[in-house]
């Protein structure tokens, strides 16, 4: 039994590896010199989860073509697969933002495989003349096409979840939609009274605009499916036999159940970025309607006394250490901020893209992180928006009919009618008046007739007005 550290050694020398540690000298070195974030790969399971997805199709393709050992093969199959159950995670202890485009965690991921596999086959861990991290678990590989393949895997994982929390808040806002149908609110432009709605109509539009999203983060997903394996270092696929690239991605798809295709012109897809700028750009765009519409959940529920408050939004926790039985707009506050991250990330995505340089993008493990942590922030952001705020929000009924008939944007209805001078001087005079709209029209000058009033300001004709001109 291992009691003492370990020596290994690479080309730039030897280090003592700790005896319990299944990582390397390589993941040793990442350790000493990339301390940038606190976040390690071992955060991200679905990153190792899909390494090993790789490195399995990798060995099982290499087997096919007759160049890795049967008991090899073996090993490196049965510690991918310890590894896609989600076990010896704490081993990936390398920084998510590192130099060498992603050889470090590439490397971490070769040494543990090789010293779970080298115990399988009855070996000490660094026996690496059974089982080498480079000579065998990386054959036919180049940290250029297996990170690349790792991180879109990853990203697919993850984005069912940020899809599944999505479409979870649209369903919370059809809901609300639906609670809200009858109640009658002022629609506003410009902060300013505009014309009678719904508010169920305001609330459905939120559960459009995110099922928009929805469909083009769908559509966003499928183009992960694309894959450079087997174009090795640059895409010309050297030191991979002949067969390897296509075997590779057939059991790549074969493993994960996700259609993936083999890239057209691989030296192309080893350099190019386009997929990644456009998931985050998608992130962005959903960031940036989320973020919309806390906004207009604030202004909705501002006052409670001296504001709209058209909706009573969940009480999460004292809003003042000053002003007693202050609440405020919290979850609301949190997902905006979390909406910015993400709208910054993203920015980070189209540098570090743009920055990439003749057959190689060294920069993929910053914008790797950056997608990552938006999806996750966000992720947990739609989450809490909709369990401790929409799905609590309640409607005060009576408050937002009395708006509507305050207000002298109802006017509007008349221009059919009265012609446009003249509901602008029925508008001039409420406005420096205070009369209502009705005293003026109906009482005063008796433009109309109550009956016809009672027509024109309907429920049904002010949230889905017909055309009344006589």
């Amino acid at each position: 039994m291992e009691t003492t550290g370990r020596i290994e050694h690479d080309f730039l020398g030897e280090k003592e590896i700790p005896a319990h540690a299944y990582y390397g000298v390589q993941t040793l070195r990442a350790l000493e010199n990339f301390n940038i974030t606190g976040i390690t790969n071992a955060q991200e399971p679905f990153f190792i989860k899909a390494f090993a997805y790789v490195k399995k199709a990798a060995a099982l393709a290499n087997s096919d073509c007759g160049v890795l050992e049967p008991a090899v093969c073996e090993a490196i199959v049965y510690a991918c697969d310890q590894l896609i159950a989600g076990k010896y995670q704490d081993q990936f202890l390398t920084d998510l933002i590192q130099g060498g485009a992603g050889t470090s965690f590439n490397m971490n991921v070769n040494e543990v495989i090789a010293n779970i596999g080298l115990e399988y086959m009855g070996h000490q861990k660094g026996q690496y003349e059974y089982l080498h991290p480079n000579n065998h678990v990386n054959f036919s590989q180049s940290t250029n096409d297996t990170y690349p393949t790792a991180v879109m895997l990853c990203l697919y994982f993850k984005l069912n979840l940020y899809i599944e929390a999505l479409s979870d808040l649209r369903k919370s806002f059809k809901r609300k939609a639906a609670e809200f149908e009858q109640v009658l609110k002022m629609g506003r432009t410009q902060l300013q009274d505009a014309v009678p709605m719904s508010l169920g109509q305001e609330f459905n539009s939120f559960a459009t605009t995110l099922n928009d999203d929805l469909k083009r983060l769908r559509e966003a997903q499928r183009k992960l499916t694309e894959c450079n394996m087997g174009g090795t270092a640059i895409g010309t696929s050297i030191n991979a036999p002949e067969e390897y690239p296509a075997l590779c991605v057939k059991y790549l798809a074969e493993l994960t159940g996700l259609p993936m295709v083999l890239a057209e012109d691989l030296v192309e897809a080893s350099s190019d970025m386009g997929t990644y700028v456009h998931i985050s750009s998608m992130l962005k765009r959903n960031a940036i309607k989320i973020s919309k519409i806390c906004n207009d959940l604030r202004l909705l529920s501002s006052g409670p006394r001296a504001g709209l408050a058209e909706i009573t939004l969940p009480a999460m926790q004292p809003g003042s250490s000053i002003m007693p039985g202050k609440v405020n707009p919290v979850i609301p506050e949190v997902v905006n901020q979390t909406a910015f991250y993400v709208i910054g990330a993203d920015l980070t995505v189209t540098m570090a893209a743009e920055a990439g340089q003749l057959q190689l993008n060294v920069m993929e493990p910053v914008i790797a992180f950056s997608i990552f942590t938006s999806i996750n922030y966000m992720t947990n952001a739609l989450n809490t928006l909709r369990l401790r705020c929409v799905d609590g929000i309640k409607a005060n009924v009576e408050n937002c009919q009395a708006m509507v008939m305050r207000s002298v944007g109802i006017v509007t209805s008349l221009n059919p009618i009265l012609g446009y001078e003249t509901s602008a001087s029925i508008a001039k005079e409420a406005l420096a008046t205070g009369k209502s709209i009705h005293d003026i029209v109906v009482v005063e000058r008796k433009l109309i007739t109550q009956e016809k009033w009672n027509e024109i300001y309907s429920f049904q004709n002010m949230i889905h007005p017909v055309f009344i001109n006589a």
